[in-house]
């Protein structure tokens, strides 16, 4: 009996070594060859990313100790008396594009016609896609108040929403009164200009041929709502402080920001016009207007109030499409791009690999899959060794640069970049949709605002806690799965691990588990 319990002792042992022989050899074979080649490729992206940030932090340093700002070489002053004396202000058109913008018709429409302009130099365009009927009544009310007013507000309505906000600014501009027209201004229906808008911004058009649009900077009226408000507005900071000043200062070429814009409708026309392929039809104007030859001024000084979305399913949508339709259309133009022989090849080469493939693609597949995939899995893989400065120092110099331009948020630094992890997850996610162009590339769902409501006593938003909505309704089961994961690897790493990574992988997968069970943002009953 004992040689037979030895015996089967033995051959139990056997089984062990070699299960432990064959997981041995299935990681050198199977998990450490493709592992260390993902390591190399995102190694290749950070560095990319952060040579480019740095490039961009040094252009934004030399143009404020300069003082060279592009918009700062425009006499503006001097012009602006010549229009006010000569009484020869263009023609202006403001188009309000909407769909069921219950929360913020009235805000949008009163800021618009309160702006000082020639009364007889201005029309405003309502165009309301609103499926709503008491709605659209309501807005078209507001239109007959303004023209009471003195105001030539002109309310428009199209029976389908064919090609979304390209489709209805569109065919805005094809009406007859526009014929005479020679700049467009563009608002969201929660933006709010100031009164001078027009005079700050149209006299650069003027004085400059060659410029084809004018951006203002979004200024935001609910930055302090919640946190998830406070964050974005982090991340927006960056964009316009460094990357719209960037552009503009170097190439006068950057992204149009869809909204707080003023356009030469000349080379709208020259451009092409608006087109509905892709999420972001202001993108695909603005990149097609530059391969005309056409030039940009971001105006830093010139903000307008507008609003962030602070529910997390309505950021959830807005990121989509910010991120799925740049990558879409990227693929859609990058032959038409390296094609055209109008513009300089810097020019070329800043739109497709600055502004399209490092901005746009890599910045989120590198946020994603190295920090919450790969350097997660290279923990549970000790024969795979990644330095420092790839883990730590790269990453920590590209987030210090991110967050310098909101200093009053950098407190919450810890917390901006375990959201932006999170978030980069749908990002990369859409960006890949968009590259494949496949299910779900043109979706378009509205930003939900909510305006006034935040203001109301008798539609108060609460808490997400106090949500009377079902529980299994605000589950994000991605999330979830995403946070067990890097949960596991933490609780790895404590009990093997000797980088104390675990701290990093236990904020990380609390993050995913927050958001994954819906509480962030703020919630409307």
């Amino acid at each position: 009996m004992r040689n037979i319990f030895r015996a089967e002792v033995n051959s139990t042992n056997d089984f062990q070594g070699s299960f432990t022989d064959v997981w041995q050899n299935m990681r050198v074979t199977m998990v450490i060859p493709p592992l260390t080649a993902a390591i190399c490729i995102c190694v290749v992206m950070s560095v990319m990313m952060f040579i480019e940030r740095v490039y961009m932090t040094v252009v934004v340093l030399l143009v404020k100790l300069t003082g060279k700002k592009k918009y700062m070489q425009y006499k503006l002053e001097a012009l602006k008396e010549d229009l006010e004396q000569n009484r020869s202000c263009p023609m202006v058109l403001v188009q309000i594009p909407m769909f069921n913008e219950k929360e913020v018709y009235k805000l949008s429409i009163g800021s618009v016609c309160s702006l000082k302009w020639p009364s007889d130099r201005l029309i405003v365009q309502v165009l309301d896609d609103s499926t709503n009927e008491v709605l659209r009544t309501l807005v078209e009310l507001e239109c007959k108040k303004w023209i009471e007013r003195g105001v030539n507000v002109k309310y428009e309505t199209r029976n389908n929403r064919n090609g979304y906000k390209a489709g209805a600014l569109r065919e805005g501009l094809n009406k007859e009164y526009v014929d005479d027209c020679e700049f467009v201004v563009i608002f969201d229906a929660d933006f709010q200009p100031d009164e001078d808008f027009l005079w700050r911004s149209v006299p650069f058009l003027l004085e400059n041929p060659e410029l084809a649009l004018v951006q203002a900077r979004w200024k935001f009226v609910n930055a302090n709502e919640c946190l998830m408000t406070r964050l974005q507005e982090m991340s927006l900071a960056y964009h316009f402080a460094v990357e719209q000043e960037v552009g503009s200062s170097t190439c006068q070429f950057f992204g149009f920001n869809g909204t707080a814009g003023v356009w030469r409708i000349k080379a709208i026309e020259d451009a092409g016009g608006w087109k509905d392929r892709t999420t972001v039809e202001d993108m695909d104007l603005a990149v097609r207007a530059s391969l005309k030859g056409w030039k940009f001024v971001f105006v830093g000084d010139l903000e307008v109030k507008n609003e962030l979305p602070s529910t997390f399913k309505a950021y959830r949508f807005q990121q989509h499409r910010w991120s799925c339709g740049p990558a879409n259309l990227f693929r859609k133009m990058t032959k038409e791009i390296i094609n055209c022989e109008r513009v300089s090849f810097y020019k070329k080469f800043h739109v497709i690999y600055a502004f399209f493939f490092v901005r746009k693609i890599i910045a989120h597949w590198v946020t994603f899959f190295f920090y919450c995939v790969i350097i997660p899995i290279s923990i549970m893989v000790p024969e795979v060794h990644l330095p420092k400065p790839i883990a730590i120092y790269i990453p920590a110099t590209i987030t210090l640069l991110n967050s310098s331009c909101t200093l009053r948020s950098l407190h919450l630094l810890v917390f901006w970049i375990l959201f932006e992890n999170v978030m980069s997850f749908h990002r990369s996610k859409a960006t890949i949709i968009g590259l494949l162009g496949a299910n779900r590339v043109n979706e378009w769902v509205v930003t939900e605002k909510l305006g006034n409501a935040t203001k109301q006593k008798s539609n108060i938003i609460k808490p997400l806690k106090k949500s009377r909505s079902r529980f299994a309704e605000r589950l994000h089961f991605s999330e979830l799965l995403m946070g067990l994961f890097l949960l596991y690897v933490a609780c790895y790493d404590m009990i093997f691990g000797k980088d104390h990574m675990f701290v990093y992988l236990l904020l990380q997968a609390g993050a995913f588990f927050v958001i994954g069970v819906g509480y962030v943002g703020i919630s409307t009953p």
